[in-house]
């Protein structure tokens, strides 16, 4: 009977997943990967407010406080 693991693929290429690199393949694969979090590639866009808005913001909290 085989686990469940035994056939898990590699999250970068879909070849078969080797424990010792777990969740990849291979130390290739792995550092394809790492190579891609370090570039940025799995960033979460974020769009910026405008200027205005911050002034805006930082107007209403002073207001507010006094």
């Amino acid at each position: 009977m085989s686990s469940p693991r035994s056939k898990a693929k590699c999250t970068n290429c879909g070849k078969p997943m080797v424990t010792e690199y777990r969740p990849f393949c291979s130390k290739r694969c792995a550092d394809v990967d790492l190579n891609r979090w370090l570039g940025g590639h799995y960033a979460i866009p974020a769009v910026e407010p405008p200027d205005e808005w911050d002034m805006a913001a930082a107007q209403s909290e002073t207001e507010t406080k006094h």
